[in-house]
């Protein structure tokens, strides 16, 4: 039978205006509630983000070619040993296991803030002996007496996240984790530029050497041709003093160069992680011939193209992130908790249904008065905001002047190099003029030696600008994210395996 409807039970009836009363009562309490949290203070400090539309460079600096570099830039340069390599750099170079590890770190602090959204579930026993005060507030048969007490219990505890904090620290988390990601690209970058540098430096004194010790070849037969003028009485000694002069530059510079080479070789070994043997089969190649290339506009193509700047972005947005889990204290804490078990004072009635606890509840938090932690905690977070927001405009800055420097060394090196052969195109002219006369016996040897030197130091130079070109070229190409892709929308924010 309904309890309504129970002889001798007064009827239960619910008042419409009673029923209003208490929903307006709940209401007004939620309200108050909400007023009598510590109040957000507003922020007035905030630094705007770099506007990338102005990442452009001058309008006067240009290249041979407009374009940006591909993610395996090195292979244009078609040298098989340089790309073994890289290669190698990248996928056994020590440098990245400090990026990877980061990495890691930054998966494992997700996995952590992903946890806290979840319903918690603990099981909790104890057991304690104890021996009640006879003459405390329990009397006997209790006080005066041993007991054992015992309980076992499951408790459970989940927060609704109602203001949001979870879900904000969940994604700063992972913007962590996509800025580290970056890094790590951003590692590989200067890991594989470091290489083909390093790896081009070594083939320009590879080829200095080698030019240079045809020259000292040629400064020694210009010594004996001086020897044997001084001989027969046409020429003067400091004539062949000047000649061993420059014999004795000319080996100081070979020794130098091999002494760089040498050095290089280490470098390169410390770039791949590789042992003694490693580079026992690295030999000398012709210096690649390749058109620079500078991409006509920068603008929002920089930012989805340089790692760095990704991480920096990434940074931001966590910051931001955290700036919204700190607001979410400022507000009522409202969590549900509760367990169930079994609390005796006898073994044998542990398992017994009179033994049951049972407890399920909400819990409610709300800051009043903290002394200004909240609002300190609040400014913090903002600080740090501003702090990437800060790193970010630096960054943005520093890009356009990387690639901005990059190309106007690369565009004088080319007006250099076009002048350089104007030299070397006369040098060969006299050197052609000077072999015609000594064929003919209307010039010595010492006028062909010193033709053919002057022709070879023309060609010295050449390498050094060949060289220092390759050197600006790589720079230029890690300055332009080196064929860095950011990763788009859904992909760039799925939690990592």
């Amino acid at each position: 039978m309904n309890a309504e409807n129970r002889p001798g039970l007064p009827r239960l009836t619910t008042h419409p205006r009673r029923l209003h009363w208490s929903v307006s009562l709940c209401a007004s309490i939620f309200l108050l509630t909400l007023a009598a949290c510590v109040s957000i203070p507003d922020e007035h400090d905030a630094l705007p983000q770099q506007d990338m539309a102005r990442a452009q460079l001058s309008a006067n600096i240009k290249l041979a070619q407009d374009g940006w570099p591909e993610a395996q830039w090195w292979t244009k340069y078609d040298d098989p040993q340089l790309n073994r390599m890289i290669a190698q750099a990248l996928k056994e170079g020590p440098t990245l296991q400090v990026a990877a590890a980061r990495i890691g770190s930054a998966r494992a602090a997700l996995r952590r803030d992903t946890s806290e959204k979840s319903i918690n579930v603990d099981l909790n026993a104890t057991s304690a002996r104890t021996r009640y005060s006879a003459n405390g507030i329990y009397p006997p048969p209790i006080g005066g007496a041993y007991f054992t007490e015992t309980t076992v219990e499951v408790a459970a505890q989940y927060d609704f996240d109602w203001w949001g904090k979870h879900r904000a620290l969940i994604s700063a988390a992972l913007g962590e984790v996509n800025a580290r990601r970056a890094e790590y690209a951003q590692v590989e970058q200067i890991l594989a530029a470091a290489v083909a540098q390093s790896y081009f430096t070594l083939q320009s004194a590879w080829a200095r050497l080698s030019n240079l010790r045809h020259m000292v070849a040629i400064e020694r037969d210009l010594v004996e041709d001086q020897a044997k003028r001084i001989a027969q009485g046409v020429a003067s000694i400091d004539a062949e003093r000047s000649a061993q002069a420059d014999l004795g530059n000319l080996k100081q510079q070979a020794l130098q160069l091999e002494t760089r080479i040498a050095q290089e070789r280490e470098v390169l070994r410390a770039l791949l992680g590789a042992n003694a043997q490693a580079l026992g089969e690295l030999a000398p190649r012709p210096l690649p011939q390749t058109p620079s290339a500078l991409p006509a506009s920068l603008g929002i193509e920089l930012l989805a193209r340089r790692p760095d700047l990704q991480a920096a972005r990434w940074r931001v947005e966590a910051s931001m992130e955290r700036i919204e889990a700190t607001k979410a204290a400022f507000y009522p804490d409202i969590n549900l908790s509760g367990f169930f078990g079994s609390d005796v004072v006898s073994l044998d009635q542990l398992f017994k249904a009179a033994s049951r606890t049972l407890f399920i509840g909400p819990a409610l938090s709300l800051p009043l008065f903290d002394s200004g932690r909240l609002k300190a905690s609040l400014g913090l977070a903002r600080s740090e905001r501003n702090e990437m927001m800060a790193d970010y405009n630096q960054s943005v800055c520093n890009a356009v002047r990387d690639v901005a420097q990059e190309g106007v060394s690369l565009q004088g090196l080319q007006s250099q190099i076009a002048a350089q052969e104007a030299s070397v195109s006369a040098t060969q002219a006299i050197l052609h003029s000077a072999r015609a006369r000594f064929t003919r016996g209307l010039a010595g040897n010492s006028t062909l030696f010193a033709a053919e030197l002057s022709a070879d130091k023309q060609l010295d130079t050449s390498l050094q600008l060949k060289g220092e070109v390759l050197q600006t070229d790589v720079a230029l190409i890690k300055a332009l994210g080196g064929g860095y892709r950011a990763l788009s929308g859904q992909a760039a924010s799925a939690p990592p395996p």
